[in-house]
């Protein structure tokens, strides 16, 4: 999602963190409860982690519910304590439930302190989150060259995808590594494509990749099918993307032809120019002084009539 909720963490829930961060619990799990974000459960250090883990976390999960797990390993930087961010999902919690969760993410981590987090993981089955599935997150993680959070979302839908006329799925096209320069060769100009774009720029001084979600259409080029089955299947896509994949979405685009992805045409989408306010016309004074004596114009129904 572009936009954060506005839920905050209760001033109880941050002296909580204080002392989580100093080692005092090896787990917290967070849910939003009467728009806030408090603790649904802790759990304080017995073993190592190792041992902990799936004893204290698993239990924890509900099937139609989502929340934050944060894990407490044994190792520490130099802001202390590393954490695992559990983020659960499950398939069959409510689509409103799993859009606020997704959108108050990025909140809790800055509540309780984004250096402390090592690692993030995503679930929607127990397998996901289990102590096994979080070592097959780390083996997966070690493979390829680091990658950013952002990155990482994107290495989940790629780049371009397409849909399968014949059999009306979508199915991914290709997925190139792509800079800005590059991005309008992407864009065929005889089929319609859905691409997630990983935006890499600088705003008011600061770095920021954003995700960026473009449809083009290269007008009546295509069949009215083709149109038709794009038109309807972008809606349950971005759903899919920002409900299930918690991918934050900051733009969302339509274009004719991949020339008009420009680097001034990104940022602008991205960062739009505030429009400054506009003074009314005022209306110019008449001259100064007396302009002559007001003529008076009687109506028909006003005429005087002559006296006898």
């Amino acid at each position: 999602m572009s936009h954060q909720t506005g839920i905050q963490a209760s001033g109880s829930v941050k002296d909580i963190f204080v002392g989580a961060r100093n080692g005092q619990y090896r787990l917290l799990k967070i849910v939003i409860d009467n728009e806030q974000l408090v603790v649904g459960s802790s759990r304080r250090p017995v073993g190592s982690w190792e041992k902990d883990y799936d004893c204290f976390v698993l239990p924890l999960l509900e099937d139609k519910q989502p929340c934050y797990i944060l894990y407490r390993l044994d190792s520490q930087n130099a802001q202390g304590y590393e954490w695992i961010f559990i983020a659960w999902s499950p398939d069959h919690s409510p689509v409103r439930q799993k859009m606020l969760y997704a959108a108050t993410r990025a909140t809790l981590k800055k509540e309780f302190g984004g250096g402390h987090i090592k690692d993030e993981v995503f679930g929607t089955v127990q397998d996901d989150v289990s102590l096994s599935g979080y070592k097959k997150y780390l083996i997966s993680q070690s493979s390829p060259a680091p990658l950013t959070a952002a990155e990482e979302e994107l290495r989940q839908i790629k780049i371009n995808e397409q849909i399968d006329m014949k059999n009306e799925t979508i199915i991914l096209a290709n997925t190139l590594d792509t800079e800005l320069k590059d991005l309008p060769k992407r864009v065929p100009k005889d089929a319609a494509r859905y691409h997630f774009f990983l935006y890499k720029h600088t705003h008011e001084g600061d770095y920021l990749e954003s995700i960026i979600f473009i449809y083009s259409m290269p007008g009546y080029t295509c069949s009215i099918r083709e149109r038709m089955l794009y038109s309807s299947c972008k809606s349950p896509l971005l759903e899919i993307v920002e409900t299930q994949l918690w991918m934050q979405i900051i733009r969302k685009i339509e274009i004719d032809n991949g020339d008009e992805l420009t680097a001034d045409f990104l940022y602008e989408e991205v960062h739009p120019k505030q429009h400054a306010y506009k003074q009314s016309f005022a209306k110019p004074k008449g001259p100064a002084g007396k302009r002559g004596i007001r003529r008076l114009i009687r109506g028909p129904a006003e005429t005087e009539t002559p006296s006898d």
